[in-house]
Formats: structure tokens, sequence, C-alpha cells
């Protein structure tokens, strides 16, 4: 059973870096392809980052480039997303989801993911 954990969510102030953290309770999260997703008040949810199962191969959306790392620990348990230079705009709630085919592409959407967590909410504010 895949049942998601996200953490490391926080009030913070713009210009600092944050680290999120996405878990399975279950089983380790080697196998599967995991995607950071996040939604603002109002808004529909969108990509941030993805890596994928097998060669970690990362795709990041054009405007999510260069301030957003993903990445898995060595022992396949747990997936990172390092937030830099945070700034307001940044707020939102940030999901990571799961899926046991699906390979990161350009076209990274939301029904691609099979599972998900609950999500960890990040405010960014001065």
């Amino acid at each position: 059973q895949v049942d998601l954990v996200e953490s490391g969510g926080g009030l913070v102030t713009p210009g600092v870096s944050l680290r999120l953290s996405c878990a399975n309770s279950g089983f380790d999260l080697d196998g599967y392809t995991i995607g950071w997703f996040r939604q603002a008040p109002g808004k529909e949810r969108e990509g941030v980052a993805c890596i994928s199962r097998m060669h970690d191969g990362t795709y990041y959306p054009d405007s999510m480039k260069g301030r957003f790392t993903i990445s898995r620990d060595d022992a396949g348990s747990t997936v990172y997303l390092q937030m830099n230079s945070l700034e307001p705009e940044d707020t939102a709630v940030y999901y990571c989801a799961a899926d046991k085919l699906y390979f990161c592409n350009k076209y990274l959407s939301t029904v691609a993911m099979d599972y998900w967590g609950k999500g960890t909410l990040v405010t960014v504010s001065s």
C-alpha cells in the first residue's frame, strides 16, 4: 500500500530555503516515479518537479527551473524537494505523488499520478 506523507512545510520569510520530504509509510519509493505538485489558494494544482523510477531522470516545468531541485535518497525511501530563494508566490500546499508506471516528461500533470499525500503547507511571507 502506498501511503505518502509530506513534511517540512512551514512559515518562512522571502529569500530563504526550505526542504520538503516525501516518504511512504509502507515500503520504499524506489520503484516509483515521484512528482511534487503545489496548489495555491484559488488556483489549480500544478507540477513543480518530477523524478523518474529506475533511472532517476528529473523534469522541471520551465517556470520552476533554477530554484527547485528534486532528489531521492540513496536508500530510495525518501524523495526531497529543495526550494531556494522562496518568494511569496511560492505559497501553496505542496503535495507529493507517486506512480509505478509513469516516466517524467513535459506533460507532467496530476492525472499521471495514482497515489497522493495529504500535502504540507508552505507560507512565504514577511
